[in-house]
């Protein structure tokens, strides 16, 4: 069977979308894919801090994301790394994310569900500095997680996970345990610094990024 390699992934609440190309396609051994972190959702600023969704700050989930106390009944995911600019242009996020929060610039209102502070410590806040653009990894507080190895979502591919053809030079991330809309086609069984690395018998190339940013995949 013909080698081929994914080229890119689509991240969005929708299942990931991976590009194939031939292996000739590949400038060269170990070419590095794009960094992870498209929208999976936007948020406007609460101002629930120094940083606007900064690490360990916790998130609501719905129409608007909010940042919220992680002691709230309505807190639904916690951010696992927070960084400034364009997901495209910046580090990609830690494998564990569920899904990546698009931050919006702006000046943060109210946070919400905070406790209450002390009488000693009410005394007025100084105003909020705007949010710059930025983007949050996100990882929900309670199962599923769609990131996690073969679960068949999240932002990221990764080792564990599987994919099935979707159309023309693509493939689609699904369920490894076939629960999916549909069954898995290819499994990535490891993560190496360069194509060659890969053992024989892999049938499609991911790019996953980072310091190992080739996927050996395998027909299941």
């Amino acid at each position: 069977m013909e080698k081929r390699r994914v080229a890119g992934v689509v991240h969005a609440l929708l299942p990931v979308v991976v590009v194939l190309c031939l292996a000739a396609c590949l400038p060269g051994d170990g070419a590095p894919g794009t960094p992870a972190g498209g929208p999976q959702g936007s948020a406007g600023p609460s101002g629930y801090g120094p940083v606007f969704l900064g690490p360990a700050d916790c998130s609501s989930r719905g129409e608007a994301f909010r940042e919220v106390w992680c002691g709230s009944e309505k807190a639904a995911a916690r951010v696992l790394a927070r960084y400034t600019g364009a997901p495209a242009d910046g580090p990609s996020c830690p494998p564990a994310t569920d899904f990546v929060l698009h931050i919006s610039p702006g000046r943060p209102p109210p946070p919400q569900d905070a406790p209450a502070p002390s009488r000693s410590s009410q005394a007025p806040a100084p105003s909020s500095p705007a949010t710059p653009r930025g983007y949050a990894c996100m990882r929900n507080l309670e199962s599923p997680h769609p990131g996690d190895p073969g679960q068949g979502g999240g932002p990221l591919t990764v080792v564990g996970d599987c994919v099935h053809g979707f159309r023309e030079g693509e493939v689609r991330e699904t369920a490894c345990d076939g629960s999916g809309e549909h069954p898995p086609e290819f499994e990535v069984g490891s993560a190496v610094a360069r194509r060659a690395l890969c053992p024989g018998t892999t049938d499609l190339y991911v790019a996953l990024g980072g310091d190992r940013p080739v996927g050996c995949a395998h027909r299941v």
